[in-house]
Protein backbone atom coordinates (compact mmCIF):
# COMPACT_ATOMS: atom_id res chain seq x y z
CA UNK A 1 0.00 0.00 0.00
CA UNK A 2 1.30 3.43 -0.98
CA UNK A 3 2.12 6.05 1.67
CA UNK A 4 0.36 9.44 1.65
CA UNK A 5 3.54 11.06 0.25
CA UNK A 6 3.33 8.73 -2.74
CA UNK A 7 -0.42 9.15 -3.23
CA UNK A 8 -0.90 12.86 -2.88
CA UNK A 9 -0.68 15.28 -5.77
CA UNK A 10 2.00 17.99 -5.61
CA UNK A 11 -0.57 20.80 -5.77
CA UNK A 12 -2.52 19.25 -2.89
CA UNK A 13 0.68 19.01 -0.87
CA UNK A 14 1.25 22.74 -1.41
CA UNK A 15 -2.31 23.38 -0.22
CA UNK A 16 -1.67 21.39 2.96
CA UNK A 17 1.55 23.31 3.61
CA UNK A 18 -0.14 26.68 3.13
CA UNK A 19 -0.97 28.12 6.56
CA UNK A 20 -3.40 30.62 5.01
CA UNK A 21 -5.33 28.13 2.87
CA UNK A 22 -9.11 28.44 3.40
CA UNK A 23 -11.32 25.55 4.47
CA UNK A 24 -11.70 23.16 1.57
CA UNK A 25 -12.79 19.58 0.77
CA UNK A 26 -11.58 17.86 -2.37
CA UNK A 27 -12.70 14.39 -3.45
CA UNK A 28 -10.27 12.30 -5.51
CA UNK A 29 -10.11 8.76 -6.79
CA UNK A 30 -7.40 7.50 -4.41
CA UNK A 31 -7.87 9.89 -1.47
CA UNK A 32 -9.86 12.86 -0.19
CA UNK A 33 -8.32 16.03 1.17
CA UNK A 34 -9.92 18.05 3.97
CA UNK A 35 -8.61 21.43 5.11
CA UNK A 36 -10.32 23.18 8.03
CA UNK A 37 -9.21 26.72 8.84
CA UNK A 38 -9.83 27.63 12.49
CA UNK A 39 -9.38 30.93 14.40
CA UNK A 40 -7.17 30.78 17.49
CA UNK A 41 -7.89 33.37 20.19
CA UNK A 42 -4.98 34.00 22.56
CA UNK A 43 -3.37 37.35 23.34
CA UNK A 44 -3.96 38.15 19.68
CA UNK A 45 -6.18 36.58 17.05
CA UNK A 46 -4.53 34.17 14.63
CA UNK A 47 -5.80 31.71 12.04
CA UNK A 48 -4.48 28.18 11.53
CA UNK A 49 -5.30 25.53 8.92
CA UNK A 50 -5.61 21.83 9.73
CA UNK A 51 -4.93 19.51 6.79
CA UNK A 52 -6.10 15.91 6.52
CA UNK A 53 -5.88 13.10 3.99
CA UNK A 54 -8.42 10.27 3.97
CA UNK A 55 -7.87 7.07 2.02
CA UNK A 56 -10.29 4.16 1.84
CA UNK A 57 -8.74 2.54 4.90
CA UNK A 58 -6.94 5.24 6.89
CA UNK A 59 -6.72 8.94 7.61
CA UNK A 60 -3.74 11.21 8.22
CA UNK A 61 -2.98 14.62 9.68
CA UNK A 62 -0.39 16.72 7.90
CA UNK A 63 2.11 18.19 10.38
CA UNK A 64 3.32 21.47 8.84
CA UNK A 65 6.28 21.84 11.20
CA UNK A 66 7.67 18.36 10.58
CA UNK A 67 6.29 18.17 7.03
CA UNK A 68 5.08 14.64 7.68
CA UNK A 69 1.79 12.76 7.63
CA UNK A 70 0.71 11.41 11.03
CA UNK A 71 -1.61 8.44 10.88
CA UNK A 72 -4.68 8.30 13.14
CA UNK A 73 -5.39 5.09 15.01
CA UNK A 74 -8.99 5.24 13.79
CA UNK A 75 -10.03 6.56 10.42
CA UNK A 76 -12.69 9.06 11.51
CA UNK A 77 -12.43 9.39 15.29
CA UNK A 78 -8.92 10.85 15.41
CA UNK A 79 -9.74 13.44 12.79
CA UNK A 80 -12.91 14.40 14.66
CA UNK A 81 -11.07 14.68 17.99
CA UNK A 82 -8.50 17.12 16.60
CA UNK A 83 -11.10 19.40 15.01
CA UNK A 84 -13.38 19.19 18.03
CA UNK A 85 -10.55 20.16 20.39
CA UNK A 86 -9.79 23.32 18.38
CA UNK A 87 -13.46 24.30 18.10
CA UNK A 88 -14.06 23.79 21.84
CA UNK A 89 -11.10 26.07 22.66
CA UNK A 90 -12.45 28.66 20.26
CA UNK A 91 -15.91 28.42 21.81
CA UNK A 92 -14.53 29.09 25.29
CA UNK A 93 -12.09 31.80 24.18
CA UNK A 94 -14.80 33.71 22.30
CA UNK A 95 -16.28 34.66 25.68
CA UNK A 96 -13.46 37.23 25.87
CA UNK A 97 -15.14 39.29 23.15
CA UNK A 98 -18.53 39.05 24.85
CA UNK A 99 -17.09 40.32 28.13
CA UNK A 100 -15.16 43.12 26.43
CA UNK A 101 -18.25 44.32 24.58
CA UNK A 102 -20.27 44.17 27.81
CA UNK A 103 -17.62 46.36 29.51
CA UNK A 104 -17.77 48.82 26.62
CA UNK A 105 -21.55 48.88 26.88
CA UNK A 106 -21.42 49.52 30.63
CA UNK A 107 -18.87 52.33 30.28
CA UNK A 108 -20.97 53.96 27.57
CA UNK A 109 -24.16 53.83 29.61
CA UNK A 110 -22.39 55.18 32.69
CA UNK A 111 -20.86 58.01 30.65
CA UNK A 112 -17.36 56.81 31.47
CA UNK A 113 -15.97 56.59 27.93
CA UNK A 114 -12.31 57.37 27.27
CA UNK A 115 -10.65 58.55 24.06
CA UNK A 116 -9.71 55.00 23.04
CA UNK A 117 -13.33 53.86 22.71
CA UNK A 118 -13.50 54.09 18.91
CA UNK A 119 -10.09 52.43 18.42
CA UNK A 120 -11.10 49.53 20.68
CA UNK A 121 -14.47 49.30 18.96
CA UNK A 122 -12.90 49.08 15.53
CA UNK A 123 -10.27 46.52 16.58
CA UNK A 124 -12.86 44.19 18.13
CA UNK A 125 -15.22 44.50 15.19
CA UNK A 126 -12.48 43.65 12.69
CA UNK A 127 -11.47 40.55 14.68
CA UNK A 128 -15.04 39.28 15.03
CA UNK A 129 -15.70 39.89 11.34
CA UNK A 130 -12.59 37.87 10.54
CA UNK A 131 -13.72 35.02 12.80
CA UNK A 132 -17.18 35.04 11.24
CA UNK A 133 -15.76 34.98 7.71
CA UNK A 134 -13.38 32.09 8.46
CA UNK A 135 -16.05 30.01 10.20
CA UNK A 136 -18.56 30.56 7.40
CA UNK A 137 -16.19 28.82 5.00
CA UNK A 138 -15.45 26.13 7.60
CA UNK A 139 -19.10 25.27 8.21
CA UNK A 140 -19.76 24.99 4.45
CA UNK A 141 -16.76 22.67 4.13
CA UNK A 142 -17.97 20.54 7.03
CA UNK A 143 -21.38 20.30 5.34
CA UNK A 144 -19.75 18.92 2.21
CA UNK A 145 -17.55 16.54 4.20
CA UNK A 146 -20.46 15.14 6.25
CA UNK A 147 -22.59 14.75 3.13
CA UNK A 148 -19.79 12.80 1.47
CA UNK A 149 -19.26 10.33 4.32
CA UNK A 150 -22.64 10.13 6.06
CA UNK A 151 -23.45 6.74 4.51
CA UNK A 152 -19.99 5.29 5.17
CA UNK A 153 -19.77 2.51 7.73
CA UNK A 154 -18.22 3.51 11.09
CA UNK A 155 -18.61 7.22 10.29
CA UNK A 156 -19.64 8.91 13.59
CA UNK A 157 -22.12 11.32 12.05
CA UNK A 158 -23.40 12.48 15.45
CA UNK A 159 -19.90 13.54 16.45
CA UNK A 160 -19.33 15.54 13.29
CA UNK A 161 -22.80 17.03 13.48
CA UNK A 162 -21.94 18.19 17.00
CA UNK A 163 -18.76 19.89 15.75
CA UNK A 164 -20.75 21.51 12.97
CA UNK A 165 -23.29 22.79 15.51
CA UNK A 166 -20.50 24.26 17.65
CA UNK A 167 -19.11 26.14 14.66
CA UNK A 168 -22.57 27.53 13.88
CA UNK A 169 -23.02 28.49 17.54
CA UNK A 170 -19.85 30.59 17.45
CA UNK A 171 -21.04 32.16 14.19
CA UNK A 172 -24.40 33.07 15.75
CA UNK A 173 -22.61 34.56 18.75
CA UNK A 174 -20.32 36.53 16.42
CA UNK A 175 -23.34 37.89 14.54
CA UNK A 176 -24.96 38.90 17.83
CA UNK A 177 -21.80 40.67 19.04
CA UNK A 178 -21.50 42.52 15.74
CA UNK A 179 -25.07 43.74 16.15
CA UNK A 180 -24.22 44.94 19.66
CA UNK A 181 -21.17 46.76 18.36
CA UNK A 182 -23.26 48.51 15.70
CA UNK A 183 -25.76 49.56 18.37
CA UNK A 184 -22.96 50.81 20.65
CA UNK A 185 -21.51 52.86 17.81
CA UNK A 186 -24.91 54.40 17.05
CA UNK A 187 -25.39 55.25 20.72
CA UNK A 188 -21.86 56.65 21.02
CA UNK A 189 -22.37 58.70 17.88
CA UNK A 190 -25.70 60.03 19.18
CA UNK A 191 -24.08 61.09 22.48
CA UNK A 192 -21.22 62.77 20.63
CA UNK A 193 -23.65 64.64 18.39
CA UNK A 194 -25.64 65.68 21.44
CA UNK A 195 -22.49 67.14 23.03
CA UNK A 196 -21.67 69.02 19.84
CA UNK A 197 -25.21 70.36 19.59
CA UNK A 198 -25.06 71.61 23.19
CA UNK A 199 -21.73 73.33 22.55
CA UNK A 200 -23.10 74.99 19.40
CA UNK A 201 -26.19 76.06 21.35
CA UNK A 202 -24.07 77.65 24.09
CA UNK A 203 -21.86 79.40 21.54
CA UNK A 204 -24.97 80.69 19.76
CA UNK A 205 -26.32 82.17 23.00
CA UNK A 206 -22.96 83.78 23.78
CA UNK A 207 -22.80 85.20 20.27
CA UNK A 208 -26.36 86.54 20.56
CA UNK A 209 -25.48 88.32 23.82
CA UNK A 210 -22.19 89.82 22.68
CA UNK A 211 -23.21 90.77 19.16
CA UNK A 212 -25.04 93.98 20.23
CA UNK A 213 -22.16 94.82 22.58
CA UNK A 214 -19.67 94.42 19.75
CA UNK A 215 -21.87 96.67 17.67
CA UNK A 216 -21.76 99.42 20.37
CA UNK A 217 -17.99 99.02 20.81
CA UNK A 218 -17.50 99.20 17.05
CA UNK A 219 -19.71 102.26 16.77
CA UNK A 220 -17.99 104.26 19.50
CA UNK A 221 -14.61 103.09 18.32
CA UNK A 222 -14.97 104.84 14.96
CA UNK A 223 -12.41 107.56 14.33
CA UNK A 224 -14.99 110.23 13.39
CA UNK A 225 -16.21 113.48 14.93
CA UNK A 226 -19.53 114.28 16.64
CA UNK A 227 -19.82 110.88 18.34
CA UNK A 228 -22.43 110.76 21.14
CA UNK A 229 -21.00 111.26 24.67
CA UNK A 230 -17.59 112.19 23.22
CA UNK A 231 -17.64 115.70 24.68
CA UNK A 232 -19.37 115.01 28.02
CA UNK A 233 -17.74 114.40 31.39
CA UNK A 234 -19.55 111.10 31.96
CA UNK A 235 -19.34 109.79 28.38
CA UNK A 236 -17.62 106.51 29.33
CA UNK A 237 -20.11 105.89 32.10
CA UNK A 238 -23.05 106.38 29.72
CA UNK A 239 -21.51 104.03 27.14
CA UNK A 240 -20.97 101.33 29.78
CA UNK A 241 -24.54 101.82 30.99
CA UNK A 242 -25.80 101.50 27.42
CA UNK A 243 -23.84 98.29 26.90
CA UNK A 244 -25.14 96.80 30.17
CA UNK A 245 -28.69 97.74 29.19
CA UNK A 246 -28.32 96.10 25.78
CA UNK A 247 -26.79 92.98 27.41
CA UNK A 248 -29.66 92.69 29.88
CA UNK A 249 -32.28 93.17 27.14
CA UNK A 250 -30.59 90.59 24.87
CA UNK A 251 -30.17 88.08 27.69
CA UNK A 252 -33.82 88.52 28.72
CA UNK A 253 -34.96 88.00 25.12
CA UNK A 254 -32.89 84.80 24.82
CA UNK A 255 -34.18 83.50 28.17
CA UNK A 256 -37.78 84.25 27.16
CA UNK A 257 -37.30 82.49 23.82
CA UNK A 258 -35.71 79.45 25.49
CA UNK A 259 -38.52 79.19 28.04
CA UNK A 260 -41.12 79.41 25.29
CA UNK A 261 -39.41 76.71 23.20
CA UNK A 262 -39.11 74.29 26.13
CA UNK A 263 -42.86 74.45 26.94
Amino acid sequence: MKSPQELIDTLHLEDLQNEMHPSYFDENELYDMLIIRVPVIADTLSITSLGFILTKEKSYFYNKEKKTFEEFSERFTGLYSMIDERIDKLLKAFIKYQETISDMEESLYSNNVDDSFLNNWLAIKLEILRIERVLLRATNTMDTFIEQYKDTAAFPINHYTDVHEHIERIMRSATLQLSKLDYLYSFYNAKSNDKINKMIYILTIISAIFLPLNLVVGFFGMNTSDLPFAQGTYGTFFVILLMLSLGIVTFSAVAFWRKKVEK
